[in-house]
Order: C-alpha cells, then sequence, then structure tokens
C-alpha cells in the first residue's frame, strides 16, 4: 500500500511540477479531498483546484526541487524547495498527503519563505523587549 500511495502521489504531482497541468492533478483528488493549512481559504477541492490554477500565472517558471518523498501507510509526505524564476523568492513546502481508495482525500500544507527561516529558527526564545 505505500509503494502504491507513493505512486499516486508521485503522478498528481509529476505533471502539475513539470508543466501545470492541473486537470491530471484533479483526476487524482477525491470528491471529498479537503486540504489544510491555517492562513488558507480554500478548503474543498474545487476552492483548492481552483487556487492551484489562479497561481499558476504568478508562479510561471517555478522550479520546484522535491527533496524527499516519503511514504508510511496511506500517508506521503513531499518535502519540497520552490524557487521563482530570475533569483526570486524562495520557499521551502513540506505536503502530507492523504490517500485513500486510491485517490488524494487530504492535503496538510506547510509553506516558509526562506528568507525568514532564520528569524523563525528561535521561536522557542523569549522576545527580548
Amino acid at each position: 500500500m505505500t509503494k502504491k500511495n507513493k505512486s499516486i502521489v508521485q503522478r498528481a504531482l509529476a505533471g502539475l511540477i513539470e508543466t501545470g497541468d492541473v486537470d491530471t492533478l484533479a483526476s487524482f483528488l477525491s470528491e471529498e479531498f479537503v486540504h489544510h493549512r491555517p492562513d488558507s481559504t480554500t478548503a474543498t477541492r474545487t476552492q483548492w483546484l481552483a487556487a492551484v490554477r489562479a497561481a499558476l500565472g504568478p508562479t510561471a517558471g517555478m522550479r520546484v526541487e522535491v527533496l524527499h518523498l516519503l511514504a508510511d501507510g496511506d500517508h506521503v509526505v513531499v518535502h519540497s524547495r520552490r524557487r521563482l524564476p530570475d533569483a526570486g523568492p524562495e520557499i521551502v513546502a513540506v505536503d502530507v498527503l492523504r490517500v485513500a481508495d486510491g485517490l488524494i482525500a487530504e492535503v496538510w500544507e506547510i509553506i516558509e519563505p526562506v528568507a525568514h527561516a532564520a528569524a523563525n529558527a528561535s521561536w522557542w526564545e523569549p522576545a527580548h523587549h
């Protein structure tokens, strides 16, 4: 099951990463798909796919480097680095996807701008006034 789920996620993301193919991504999402991210207004399949399509313009030419693709049971984790062209802003993302019945049922998305990483490295330390 783990290898199969990893393959589902790889195939779902391949077209999106390589050519911006949102339709192939959509074909791998369950009708009950849920997107989880605290700062997002997209929760449903329809909302998330619309947001992905809308982002394709501003992120045209973005380079995506998948650093890790890990699977355990029905969950697959994708750790990636994404950079806009011409030395534009860079982010690191961790996506946790849950696969059910051969389709992606949920995704949790964690994104951090690389430029902010140093500021977040000591989040546990008290603020100095």
